[in-house]
């Protein structure tokens, strides 16, 4: 006879010693520095009444943000917790639950970042029918494409996972729930789970991916005909922060889920997983303030407020 799991046990960094508080400070600090910054990109773009500020560039801005502070909240107090305890539990359905939205926000993301790749094509390739293109209902469908594929996909693999019965052992190797370590402590048989998951990691990962690395290649390549080197320097300084949060995001993702030595250093994918769900969405909002003028001259007017 088999007793189904009702709670995981999330074993978190082991081995911490005395960097156990230090490192807790720093995550906590990293987390509320997250939400702040992101919440205050957020505000600062949708109240503000500078022109610039209301074109599609910042208004999509604006949500990659909102996606940030989801995929952090999700994560972290929970990595909070393992930290300070050295373990912790979580029910079944609460692991669940918490894999569902590091989906959401982990797609929809990726899928922002896709829409945005292709509006600075349209900004620097397209200039004169930019506007033509890239109007309201273009802007509103595609950020609502980008969150309804993000709220939408994760429900089919979750199905799946909810008809997986989990039997023992209820140990993840992780400081929360992700879907390779959840599915291996499935007693059931994994493989349409793991083909669907596979499926998404190509279509909505891979693909996303070589459309963004099109969309640069283009305007790489237009912005090298430019004649004006100031022309050049302002398209240029347009993109390098999409360019920088894409490189730095995409990068964690593939080695986690895509490399082929995936599984066999646990050390290695939680530190990945550190950076991708607690340290790229504090420097996101830093990357975009430090790089763009609009967004330093409207938090000088907001502060003086």
């Amino acid at each position: 006879n088999q007793t189904k799991v009702e709670e995981f046990i999330l074993l978190g960094f082991q081995n911490l010693g005395p960097f156990r508080i230090p490192f807790f400070v720093l995550i906590a600090f990293l987390y509320i520095a997250t939400v702040a910054s992101n919440l205050s990109i957020f505000c600062l773009i949708t109240t503000s009444s500078s022109y610039k500020m209301k074109s599609p560039m910042y208004i999509f801005l604006s949500h990659l943000s909102l996606s940030d502070v989801l995929i952090s909240t999700n994560v972290a107090p929970n990595a909070l917790q393992v930290i300070l305890l050295g373990h912790t539990s979580i029910p079944i359905l609460g692991c669940i639950t918490q894999l569902y939205f590091f989906g959401v926000s982990t797609i929809s993301e990726c899928t922002l970042l896709t829409v945005m790749s292709y509006d600075r094509y349209l900004a620097i390739c397209r200039p004169l029918r930019y506007t033509s293109i890239m109007n309201d209902k273009l802007l509103n469908g595609l950020i609502i494409y980008s969150w309804s594929v993000g709220f939408l996909q994760p429900l089919i693999t979750h199905t799946l996972i909810l008809q997986l019965d989990f039997c023992g052992p209820n140990v993840i190797d992780h400081f929360f729930c992700d879907v390779a370590p959840l599915l291996e402590l499935s007693c059931s048989d994994q493989t349409l789970a793991k083909i669907e998951v596979s499926i998404v990691a190509l279509f909505v990962g891979l693909l996303q991916l070589l459309f963004i690395i099109i969309t640069y290649i283009l305007i790489f390549s237009s912005i090298f005909h430019m004649s004006s080197k100031s022309g050049k320097e302002k398209a240029l300084s347009t993109c390098s922060s999409h360019l920088a949060v894409v490189c730095t995001y995409y990068g964690t993702l593939i080695i986690l889920y895509l490399s082929p030595s995936r599984g066999y250093s646990f050390s290695l994918n939680k530190m990945l997983s550190l950076i991708n769900t607690v340290v790229t969405p504090f420097f996101n909002p830093i990357i975009y303030t430090l790089r763009n003028q609009e967004i330093r001259l409207a938090l000088k007017v907001f502060l003086r407020v």
